[in-house]
């Protein structure tokens, strides 16, 4: 059985010299420069999923394994990793150069379509060769970010966030990396695809009294028109949580910007996401987060 996702928390745990702090129930955001947080000495990290995202921009001889495929770097490239794609990268020279965005998804709550971008998505070309002039662009734009990560403006988040738009906007555009190993066709991949394309259509939600979202297996199953079994299978494969549990994660997303950014009462969210009640709400939430909706609410 394949481990659970390495979370942002183990992430750091595994390199004590970067000194790196995670608040769970906001949004995280790190930049390394390779040079400064690799040292020889560091550990590679294990092939498996990760529970957070990275953008990579790098130099150096390197061999990236991302889920069946095989990528051969000899020189500059470009490299998006998400939570649903199984990796490690194994680096090949002991001077690597560049830097590593590192972030979760919550970083990018109600900001943008993070997650519908190909980067992120199976099936897709993570990596992409640069030429010398294409990785001096890049590595303007990443130094940006250091700066304005360092910096005290108000909203130095959305310029980081905009930036790192710019880098996935600016590699779509290339042709992505040789693959070395050939993909195989993958129906789970497929399937999951299209359950994670509905469960996005069911949001955002804009009025209270709204259809509620749909929350069982069974009501996707049915939409897809295949087996409710086989949508479990699928999802539990290439996610490695069962259905319900994406499910559920998407609700609580959905409660995150509805306590933030409405004046909605918690009852009002709670029937609205297809809650029996405030209380059932209340008690998901607080499982969740270890905070109530209320105390989430005040924070802003």
């Amino acid at each position: 059985m394949e481990k659970k996702p390495l979370s942002l928390e183990e992430f750091y745990a595994g390199m004590p010299y970067i000194g790196a702090a995670v608040n769970k129930p906001v949004g995280h955001f790190n930049i390394l420069e390779m040079k400064k947080f690799l040292p020889e000495e560091s550990d590679i990290i294990p092939y498996g999923r990760k529970d957070f995202y990275k953008v990579c921009l790098f130099t150096g001889k390197s061999a990236i394994h991302y889920a069946d495929k095989t990528f051969k770097i000899n020189g500059h490239a470009l490299f998006f990793a998400g939570p649903m794609i199984p990796y490690n990268w194994e680096l090949e020279t002991t001077t690597p150069s560049g830097y590593s965005c590192i972030f979760n998804e919550m970083y990018f709550e109600n900001y943008g379509r993070l997650t519908s971008y190909p980067v992120f998505l199976p099936g897709a070309n993570p990596v992409f060769e640069l030429s010398p002039e294409q990785y001096q662009q890049s590595a303007a734009i990443f130094e940006q970010i250091i700066a304005e990560k360092a910096g005290h403006f108000e909203f130095k988040d959305d310029v980081i966030r905009n930036s790192l738009f710019q880098v996935i906007h600016a590699a779509l555009k290339l042709k992505p990396a040789e693959i070395v190993l050939p993909q195989k066709a993958n129906a789970a991949s497929r399937i999951t695809n299209l359950f994670l394309d509905l469960l996005e259509k069911q949001f955002p939600i804009s009025t209270h009294d709204a259809d509620t979202p749909l929350r069982a297996p069974s009501d996707y199953a049915a939409r897809l028109a295949i087996h409710v079994n086989h949508l479990n299978k699928s999802v539990k494969e290439v996610m490695q949580k069962t259905t319900s549990e994406i499910i559920m994660e998407r609700l609580l997303k959905e409660a995150r910007i509805l306590l933030k950014h409405s004046s909605w009462s918690i009852s009002e969210i709670a029937f609205s996401l297809g809650f029996e009640g405030p209380t059932h709400f209340g008690s998901f939430f607080k499982k969740q987060l270890q905070i109530s909706p209320s105390q989430f609410r005040n924070q802003f």
